[in-house]
C-alpha cells in the first residue's frame, strides 16, 4: 500500500522527527553534565525509538523514505536554531524555552499522528501495522515531560523582576 497521500504524510512526519533529534542534540550538546542535558539524551533515545516504530511502519506499507524531504527538514531545522539563536544570542533562558515549546509541538504532531493512523486503520485493514494506542499514550507521557520543562523555562524566560 503505497498510496501517494500516505506516503506523503509519513515522509512528513519522518522529516520532522529529523528537525526533533538535531534539536535534542543541540539541547543535549549545550547542557552536557546536567540534568537537562540528561533529560534532553533521554528524550532523544525516545524519540530515536519512534523514529524506527514509523520507518518500520512505512516499510510494512511500503513507503519509500523520501530524501528531498529530509534535507528540506534538515534546512529548517538549521534556520530554526538560527532563528533561535538570534532571538538569545547567550543561549539562555529565551532559546530553552522556545527549544522546549519547539519540542512540545512536535511531540504533540506525532501524537497526532498516530491518532491519525489508529483512525484510518479502523477502514483500511492495510494500515493495521502497528500498535497506536501505545504510541499514542508514548507520546502523551513524553509531551507531559516536556510541558513541566517548557513551563518551567516559561517562568524565566517571559518574567523579569
Amino acid at each position: 500500500m503505497a498510496d501517494e497521500h500516505i506516503a506523503t504524510y509519513l515522509n512528513d512526519h519522518l522529516a520532522g522527527s529529523a528537525g526533533a533529534l538535531e534539536l535534542l542534540e543541540h539541547l543535549e550538546t549545550a547542557h552536557a553534565g546536567s540534568e537537562l542535558g540528561q533529560f534532553a539524551a533521554e528524550l532523544r533515545a525516545d524519540v530515536e525509538a519512534d523514529v524506527r516504530e514509523l520507518e518500520g511502519v512505512m516499510e510494512r506499507l511500503d513507503v519509500d523514505q523520501s530524501r528531498v524531504r529530509q534535507a528540506s527538514a534538515w534546512v529548517g531545522e538549521k534556520l530554526a536554531e538560527l532563528k533561535l539563536r538570534l532571538d538569545d544570542r547567550k543561549g539562555g533562558d529565551l532559546h530553552l524555552f522556545e527549544s522546549l515549546e519547539a519540542l512540545s509541538l512536535g511531540i504533540e504532531g506525532k501524537r497526532s499522528l498516530w491518532r491519525a493512523l489508529a483512525a484510518a486503520a479502523q477502514d483500511a485493514p492495510a494500515l493495521q501495522v502497528a500498535d497506536y494506542e501505545r504510541l499514542i499514550l508514548r507520546a502523551e507521557e513524553q509531551r507531559g515531560r516536556v510541558e513541566e520543562r517548557r513551563l518551567e523555562a516559561a517562568r524565566k524566560a517571559l518574567v523579569h523582576d
